[in-house]
């Protein structure tokens, strides 16, 4: 990822309303928690979720340019996501994604992706009468 996200792009829309860490404990570094924002998203973490696969996760730090000394906590992760909800950057951010990759004949959506696995299997352990089938063994859970 650090090839295909514009991060000097992403650093200028987010910087003028990041907060300078004055008057009380300092800001972490606006490019660890646009990285950490980031792989929130692509991961599907929730706040807390995030702040405990930064301390059980070695790449997700090393990532985001943090270390165990000083991780964000779930609220300053939520903090950073209103940030942007309050400015308005999700869609400034989505933009200048698009217009990186969109140079390269690529594009970025909102959305979900699903995969789905489909086997083959029986409908039904029971015969055309209802019966059960005998060749078809009804176990217990965990054996």
């Amino acid at each position: 990822m650090d090839q295909f996200v514009p991060w000097k792009g992403l650093i200028a829309l987010i910087e003028p309303h990041y907060p300078k860490g004055e008057g009380g404990r300092p800001a972490y570094p606006l490019i660890a928690m646009l990285r950490v924002h980031l792989m929130q998203n692509w991961f599907g973490y929730s706040d807390p979720a995030m702040e405990e696969a930064l301390y059980e996760t070695t790449i997700l730090r090393k990532f985001s340019g943090l270390s165990l000394e000083r991780i964000p906590d779930e609220t300053t992760i939520l903090n950073f996501r209103r940030l942007l909800e309050k400015h308005e950057l999700a869609a400034g951010v989505l933009a200048v994604i698009n217009g990186y990759l969109g140079d390269r004949g690529l594009s970025l959506r909102q959305g979900t992706v699903v995969d789905a696995t489909l086997i083959n299997a029986p409908s039904s352990t029971k015969n055309k009468d209802g019966k059960r089938d005998p060749e078809m063994r009804q176990t217990k859970k965990g054996q």
